[in-house]
Formats: C-alpha cells, sequence, structure tokens
C-alpha cells in the first residue's frame, strides 16, 4: 500500500466542539462534510475515544469552525494535541455560546456552523454524526480556510493521532542520517518549531547543548504544547 497516495485526498481543518452539563471541548477535524443542500446537513467524524465523540452523544449539538489558512500554531496544539480530560481548552480561546449552550469558537476561524445532531453511523474506531445545520454565519470573506494539503505541504504538520487521516511516521520514508545525534534538530509535527540542542529551550529550563534525546519525556513543544513523540529527526 502506497502511504503518500492518501495525501491527495483533500480535507479542510476545521474546530468541532460541543458541550454537555457546562463542559466544553472541542478537537482538530478533518472529515467535515456537506451531505444534503435541502435541508443542509453536514457529517463529522469524530474518534469515540475522543472526550468530544462522548460529549455530542450526550448534548446533541455539535458547531463547526472553519479555520483560517493563517491559523496560530498555538491553536493546532490546544485542539489537535491535548486532552479535554485534562485540560480546559477553551479557558485562552475566543469563542460565543449559542442558544443551544453549543460553544461556537471564532479564534483564527472564517466561519462557523451549529448543528443538530438527527442521526450517527458507527464505523469501528470513529462515530459518523449527521447534523442539521441549525445556524451559521461568516466571520471574515476575505481569508482562505486552511486544508489539510497547505497544512501538511506547507505548514509541515501531520495529523493528530485520532484524526481518521493520521499515519504513523514510522511508516513515512526516511533519509539517511549522518549527523551526530547530540547536534541533531528535531521538528514538532503539528506547528513546525525546531528544537535546536545548541540553543535548547529556555522557556522549559532546557541549557543549550542538550540532545533531543536527553529530554525528559513530559517535556513539550513551547510554541503548540505538543508531547515530544511529535517531534521528527531533521
Amino acid at each position: 500500500m502506497n502511504i503518500e497516495a492518501f495525501f491527495k485526498v483533500t480535507y479542510g481543518l476545521y474546530i468541532v466542539s460541543s458541550s454537555h452539563e457546562k463542559k466544553n471541548n472541542g478537537y482538530i477535524a478533518n472529515t467535515v462534510f456537506q451531505v444534503t443542500a435541502e435541508p443542509p446537513q453536514l457529517a463529522i467524524s469524530c474518534n469515540k475515544d475522543n472526550l468530544t465523540s462522548e460529549i455530542i452523544n450526550k448534548s446533541g449539538f455539535f458547531s463547526v469552525s472553519v479555520l483560517n489558512q493563517e491559523t496560530k500554531p498555538e491553536t493546532i496544539g490546544l485542539f489537535g494535541y491535548n486532552s479535554g480530560k485534562n485540560k480546559n481548552k477553551f479557558e485562552t480561546i475566543d469563542y460565543f455560546t449559542t442558544d443551544n449552550k453549543t460553544p461556537v469558537v471564532t479564534e483564527d476561524c472564517i466561519a462557523w456552523f451549529e448543528c443538530k445532531v438527527i442521526n450517527k453511523v458507527d464505523v469501528g474506531s470513529h462515530i459518523l454524526f449527521i447534523g442539521e445545520i441549525i445556524n451559521n454565519d461568516l466571520i471574515d470573506s476575505e481569508a482562505s480556510p486552511l486544508t489539510y494539503a497547505y497544512y501538511r505541504d506547507i505548514k509541515k504538520g501531520m495529523a493528530p493521532k485520532n484524526a481518521p487521516t493520521y499515519i504513523d511516521k514510522e511508516k513515512l520514508s526516511k533519509k539517511e542520517k549522518t549527523v551526530s545525534p547530540e547536534l541533531k534538530k528535531y521538528r514538532c509535527l503539528a506547528c513546525g518549531y525546531i528544537y535546536d540542542p545548541a540553543i535548547g529551550d529556555k522557556e522549559h529550563g532546557i541549557e543549550p547543548g542538550t540532545p533531543f534525546t536527553d529530554l525528559p519525556e513530559d517535556w513539550v513543544c513551547p510554541v503548540c504544547g505538543s508531547p515530544k513523540t511529535m517531534f521528527e529527526e531533521l
């Protein structure tokens, strides 16, 4: 199977959010698509392990925020590489709440939709939620939406582990490395931040000269908060 062929299937990037009993949560989604025009309906694919999946099941509502092409790495990291089980993702982000108590992220977004769940399909690791659009608005008519192709090719990002399009980075082809391990640089697959051992990470108390392999296992990207496992060797 040719892994590279999967990257030719086109997707957008979105933030899907929901709320139940005052618990807001959301995640980065690349599987959002319109399925009908009358009535207008959207379908999303959500991993069963995602807290948001559980919340949508209970609330019966979800929102979709269309990300701007110039979305900040911190936003991708916040919603794509953190779990709402131990982090309040809405504490530092711009959003509002609809009459149905559905949170809608507006930061780094160009449009949004609120949907009422009318059907769902179990597809194994994920659930397809089909929702009728009950409210929406356009935030920025001039900005371009962020696509997965742009995110991967230009921003050098990679899909989160629970995404339908996730591919283990170990399966991707790599060139032989001849650089000394102590001098090797590593790049964050979420935001593109490069850890340079010659510089270290002052924010987290990592002294210059510290190889990436010697970083604590709980070290995270200083830009987007992604874990050490989301870095690839350059």
